[in-house]
């Protein structure tokens, strides 16, 4: 079975954000850059079902980034993922147009039984990039999978719906998008971190398309307030609901 996953460098969730000198991107300098939360999931389930099928199954994983994501391809390697392909990218902050474009026009070249991705990035929090894979390579397409398995090339799997659970059946091959609680991502161990320097990681030059939505201009939220206090104990309260009406207006 031949496995593909997608992954993304992303910021830190915890990392301090500041904006370039364009005013459309984050500054990099002081960043700390990791995998895509949602796409460690997505790794390690790829690795699980290359464990349970067994055999000659292969997990891939691809990025679409410049140089500097070869970090993050090698920590996948690390995780136990037998290659690393890094598609190149000029650097922008594409769209999920054209991230799925460029990452489905890659994946149909080569052989692909399921494609795990994260449900989504935690920088521009679209949701969109796995189903359009899906829509351009003519798969099923599974979303936000909470447990998941995989019997005679047959997923099962379970997702959150509003207000209960869905349980899908899906054939490979399919795309599938993972979601918290699906597993527990593992960590390199010394022996993977040695052995990931020695799998193959291919750089390979692609054809970007359009973007059909750019970024206008970035700019962070602006500053909380400083708090205050109203006074003391039960005489309080009345001061505390009058701003919560007049001021705040959530009551």
């Amino acid at each position: 079975m031949n496995i593909i996953v997608c992954i993304k460098r992303v910021a830190a969730t915890d990392t301090k954000i500041a904006i370039g000198p364009d005013g459309k991107s984050i500054d990099p300098a002081g960043v700390e850059f990791v995998v895509n939360p949602f796409d460690e999931l997505a790794v390690e389930e790829a690795l699980k079902t290359k464990e349970a099928v067994g055999g000659d199954a292969s997990v891939t994983v691809i990025a679409f980034g410049t140089s500097e994501a070869q970090k993050e391809l090698r920590t996948c390697l690390a995780m136990g993922a037998d290659k690393a392909v890094l598609l190149k990218s000029d650097g922008h902050n594409h769209d999920a147009h054209v991230t799925a474009e460029v990452l489905a026009t890659y994946i149909k070249s080569i052989p692909h039984d399921v494609v795990f991705c994260g449900k989504q990035a935690v920088d521009n929090d679209n949701s969109q990039v796995p189903a359009r894979i899906a829509a351009l390579l003519d798969l099923a397409c599974v979303t936000e999978v909470k447990t998941l398995a995989l019997d005679d090339n047959v997923f099962t799997a379970e997702r959150d719906i509003e207000g209960g659970r869905e349980i899908v059946r899906c054939p490979v091959p399919a795309v599938v998008s993972t979601q918290k609680g699906l597993n527990e991502p593992r960590y390199a161990s010394l022996k993977g971190i040695m052995a990931a320097k020695k799998k193959p990681l291919e750089e390979v030059e692609v054809q970007i398309p359009g973007a059909g939505v750019s970024i206008a201009t970035l700019s962070l939220p602006p500053a909380r307030p400083d708090g205050r206090i109203l006074g003391d104990g039960a005489d309080a309260v009345g001061a505390l609901v009058d701003a919560l009406q007049n001021e705040a207006k959530v009551l």
